[in-house]
């Protein structure tokens, strides 16, 4: 694929990515972004199957984080809420290092595109690499836009417990993973 079909194709997902978030959000929801809804298990076991590789190019199969709450974070580098977000979660994924929590961002990019943004921010968790079929997951957990930054926590059952289309914040982050923990 030539460099200016790649960045024109680039451009258009991110333009259809800030349309879908802006329209979700106007749902009229008391938080807006966030899902209440019950996912079914398919749903989040479709999830935990996924194996993507990560920036070193070793495969990674989510599954191997079911038992401990895991916090799936969809993200792009294009995406500039995504990029605002991050810093957050890696503040939050090292302040619960030493508890069950598994942070892990699926970023819906090229390889080198975010291991550039890698070196740049040293993201403490994994960031695994999909395309952009891997967003068909997102309208199962409620974003049928498939929109960016999308958050799915699973709680270690292995239930869906929080979505968030659109940024978290530390802070909102931390106590929806420290309720979890306490169950």
């Amino acid at each position: 694929m030539n460099r200016n079909l790649q960045t024109a194709l680039i451009l258009v997902v991110a333009l259809l990515a800030g349309i879908g978030g802006y329209f979700a959000n106007r749902g009229g929801q008391s938080e807006p972004g966030t899902q209440t809804r019950e996912i079914s298990t398919e749903t989040v076991n479709a999830l935990l199957a996924l194996n993507l590789p990560d920036t070193h190019g070793h495969v990674q199969a989510l599954e191997q984080w079911r038992g401990k709450v895991i916090v799936a974070n969809f993200w792009a580098t294009w995406c500039p809420p995504c990029r605002k977000e991050i810093p957050d979660f890696a503040a939050a994924s090292q302040a619960l290092a030493d508890q069950p929590v598994q942070f892990v961002g699926i970023s819906i990019d090229s390889l080198e595109k975010v291991q550039t943004f890698d070196e740049e921010f040293k993201v403490p968790y994994p960031l695994l690499i999909a395309g952009p079929e891997v967003l068909t997951l997102a309208a199962g957990f409620g974003n049928d836009a498939r929109a960016l930054p999308f958050t799915v926590i699973i709680d270690r059952d292995g239930k869906a417990r929080h979505i968030k289309l659109g940024t978290l914040n530390r802070e909102e982050l931390e106590g929806r993973i420290r309720a979890l923990l306490a169950l």
